[in-house]
């Protein structure tokens, strides 16, 4: 058998086994009274409280999760490539001492949620936006330093070696003939992960770190469905708005 068939033969096993091994009660799922139950949550919150003071708080809250999430975002890409450069082997460097430690500083950095990391920079940073920026950053700085890193490493060894035979520092070689052929992929991932944290800039608040999951948890606690309805409204509008920008950027880097 091929590799891809063992490899395949062993994800079905896999799959088989997590069926079996966890209680999954879909009889119940899908009876007649969990429709019903479902039913009476969803009507629940209609209609959605679309009073001005209250629509004038949801949009400053979207505000500040898009801040965030733009923050965040943009700190950890200058923070990842920085980590990048060091963490990868460049054509022509031969062996790098700081790969191995700085590929581990990264995966310990993307391993932990942004849920986790914004519990624990709380403690310094306090309630509010500065926690989430913060957490969103440390988080995506694992993740964008890992695909930067990889996007260096396969880079046209080509232009690098012809400048390094020129006696161009490491440096230079890397603003001249590294970056330019891999600038529109890194822009393509920051965007991508820009995307994401802004999903999860929105779950955020839900430990107090501001934005709309801070309104999305306080009113949902008290059971204000009407309210809690126009949080998730904005959520959703935010997200399409920045996955169609983020499109759009794309298409024209394309």
């Amino acid at each position: 058998m091929s590799r891809s068939g063992v490899f395949l033969a062993g994800l079905a096993v896999l799959v088989f086994a997590s069926f079996w091994s966890l209680d999954l009660q879909w009889a119940q799922f899908f009876s007649v009274d969990a429709a019903r139950s479902m039913g009476r949550f969803v009507g629940e919150f209609f209609p959605p409280d679309l009073s001005p003071a209250f629509v004038r708080r949801v949009g400053w809250g979207a505000l500040e999760t898009l801040a965030m999430s733009a923050l965040g975002t943009g700190l950890a890409a200058a923070a990842g490539l920085l980590l990048a450069w060091p963490a990868s082997r460049l054509p022509g460097d031969g062996r790098s001492i700081g790969r191995a430690p700085l590929r581990l500083l990264l995966n310990a950095l993307r391993s932990v949620p942004e849920l986790v990391w914004a519990a624990l920079l709380l403690i310094s940073a306090g309630l509010g936006p500065l926690a989430g920026t913060l957490a969103l950053a440390v988080h995506t700085t694992g993740v964008l330093g890992r695909l930067f890193a990889d996007a260096l490493e396969n880079i046209d060894p080509g232009p690098s070696l012809a400048l390094r035979t020129q006696g161009v520092g490491k440096g230079r070689v890397l603003l001249y003939a590294g970056l330019p052929q891999v600038l529109p992929q890194l822009l393509s991932y920051t965007l991508y992960r820009w995307e994401n944290n802004i999903r999860a800039a929105a779950v955020l608040g839900v430990v107090g770190a501001g934005g709309l999951g801070q309104l999305l948890a306080f009113h949902m606690g008290l059971f204000q469905m009407g309210k809690t309805a126009t949080v998730l409204g904005a959520m959703l509008l935010l997200v399409a708005l920045v996955d169609a920008l983020s499109y759009w950027c794309r298409r024209r880097m394309g």
